[in-house]
């Protein structure tokens, strides 16, 4: 069997295993948020923290929730790294320097779980499963919160209440994500991956060098990383180390785990929504999009110019032998384009073109399908906006689900967009203004711009993949890139809840000959369209001086 049929029939595998789980696993999140019931240890963890889930909230108290939960977790892992070396466990490592604490208390809180420190050599077992691996769940169970608020504004009419954010975030932990973790650290364990806490391992190499080998609770912690699209490794090398991902049958669950939530929650917009052919438009384009990355970024590794690409059959530099090209460029359009930033090969390796392929992946707002939570709000945001367009072209009020897009709402899904790309090209262009990019380059001219610009789009998208190619283990980029990461993550998030509360608020307008069909596969096409213009201008000059011009100069 050659390669290119080898890899369309993984493609074709992961795609229906997706497909299988689709309908059951976005009917299940639907009833779990939908639910008056609470199980006995959700009702042990609200009396803990002093909280009534049945008490309903409008959006500034759930806002109010999100924030203060955030910023608290912000605080204790921030903590836990400053005295790690005085806790048990912690292999005999010192403590984390300030700057790179609060950048990795940040980057995991805000789901990024962006790395600027290798995970063997710098956390020890508590920090890892104590403070890491908690905040991959509680991370991902906030977005999935917000992205439930939106539905809720969306199905609820006359009403400026979204439910409560304390039950939704102890559900989505307790009946979603810790299940479903469990199960993928099991697989995982079974197909040789390492899951203990044992000690450091010296070891002699086979050239005769001393090597130091890191056990530690590493199935465990690459379910959840990619269940929840965040993405940090045990291991500086992250999904490419064979202790956490040892052969082809891992990798596919790993990239099948990083999509499975993202891509089944249309199907639970759909069912709270009351019209599970409003999830499929949704999910279409999101499909639409994902496909086309996964189609160009894999052929342009095979087709990549030179002696060397063309002898081992395409672009195999910064690639596991295990995998090859066309399953680490599946991996890697999937974790750029899920918010996960989990790789499985250096991407600072990849041609020009197929990196701006991922870059391109993050800038869309990674709502193809997108994080867990933030892919499904962000691709209503998206809807929204199509709406208002369309009704522009045919001078009528626009209309979603009912709810009439006005003034207020335009303005808020406005600035929902804006926030990311304001905050991704103002980064990049500070860091080269001040020098400190260029400084923290290893690669001159095209290339090396690309570097810098991935890696604020990377942190201000809450994706986390980089360049490794970029230093950024600095003061200053460990500072601007955590607050990028920060205000990346929760400013949309504003955005989101308020326009939440504006479309529950309203009174529902009747569907009539007029009305936009936005089930219908017409709606789909717009959408995809809306996204593409919308990204091309607002990143095209950046792109332009980055990773297209590698790739035509190649």
């Amino acid at each position: 069997m050659g390669p290119v049929l080898a890899d369309v029939l993984l493609v074709t595998a992961l795609i229906g295993a997706l497909a299988l789980v689709h309908r059951p696993l976005g009917d299940y999140m639907a009833a779990v948020y939908s639910s008056r019931r609470h199980l006995t240890v959700e009702r042990w963890i609200y009396r803990s923290v002093g909280a009534d889930p049945d008490a309903e909230m409008r959006w500034p108290a759930y806002l109010r929730g999100v924030l203060f939960f955030s910023a608290v977790s912000v605080l204790f892992l921030y903590l836990l790294q400053r005295v790690q070396d005085r806790l048990p466990l912690s292999l005999g490592f010192r403590a984390i320097t300030p700057d790179q604490a609060f950048d990795t208390a940040a980057s995991f809180v805000s789901n990024t779980n962006w790395q600027s420190y290798a995970g063997e050599s710098a956390m020890g077992h508590l920090t890892q499963t104590g403070g890491l691996a908690v905040q991959n769940f509680l991370s991902a169970a906030v977005g999935m919160a917000v992205a439930v608020a939106l539905v809720r504004g969306f199905a609820r009419a006359r009403t400026g209440e979204l439910g409560n954010f304390w039950a939704d975030l102890v559900r989505g932990t307790v009946r979603v994500l810790l299940p479903l973790s469990a199960v993928a650290a099991v697989v995982l364990v079974a197909a040789g991956a390492v899951q203990n806490f044992g000690d450091l391992h010296t070891v002699t190499t086979l050239t005769g060098e001393q090597q130091t080998i890191s056990p530690g609770a590493v199935a465990s912690q690459e379910a959840i990383k990619d269940l929840g699209t965040n993405g940090g490794g045990f291991f500086n090398a992250n999904s490419a180390h064979p202790f956490a991902n040892p052969n082809g049958f891992t990798n596919l669950l790993e990239i099948f785990l990083l999509l499975v939530i993202p891509f089944s929650m249309p199907r639970t917009f759909g069912r709270m929504v009351g019209s599970v052919r409003q999830g499929y438009a949704i999910v279409g384009a999101m499909a639409a999009i994902w496909f086309l990355g996964v189609v160009a970024a894999t052929w342009i590794e095979y087709a990549h110019p030179g002696a060397a690409s063309q002898l081992a059959g395409g672009a195999m530099e910064g690639k596991e032998q295990r995998f090859g090209e066309g399953p680490s460029s599946l991996f890697a359009v999937s974790t750029t384009m899920t918010s996960t930033g989990a790789v499985n090969s250096a991407h600072d390796s990849f041609s020009g073109l197929s990196g701006g392929v991922l870059l391109l992946g993050m800038m869309l707002g990674e709502i193809a399908p997108g994080g867990v939570g933030s892919g499904l709000y962000g691709m209503l945001v998206m809807a929204v906006v199509a709406v208002f367009i369309a009704g522009l072209m045919v001078g009528r009020t626009p209309e979603y689900l009912g709810k009439k897009i006005g003034s207020r709402e335009i303005t808020l899904a406005a600035c929902h967009l804006l926030v990311t790309p304001a905050l991704a090209l103002i980064g990049t262009a500070l860091a080269m203004a001040l020098g400190t990019g260029r400084s923290s380059m290893t690669n001159s001219g095209a290339h090396g711009f690309s570097e810098v610009l991935y890696a604020y789009t990377s942190a201000s998208n809450n994706n986390g993949s980089a360049f490794a190619g970029f230093a950024a283990d600095t003061a200053y980029h460990n500072t601007m890139l955590g607050l990028c990461m920060l205000l990346g993550r929760f400013l949309p998030m504003v955005f989101v809840l308020a326009l939440a509360g504006s479309l529950a608020g309203q009174r529902p307008v009747p569907a009539t000959a007029g009305t936009l069909r936005t089930e219908k596969p017409l709606f789909t096409g717009l959408l995809v369209g809306v996204i593409l213009i919308i990204t091309g201008l607002t990143f095209f000059p950046a792109l332009a001086l980055g990773p297209l011009a590698e790739g035509l100069a190649a």
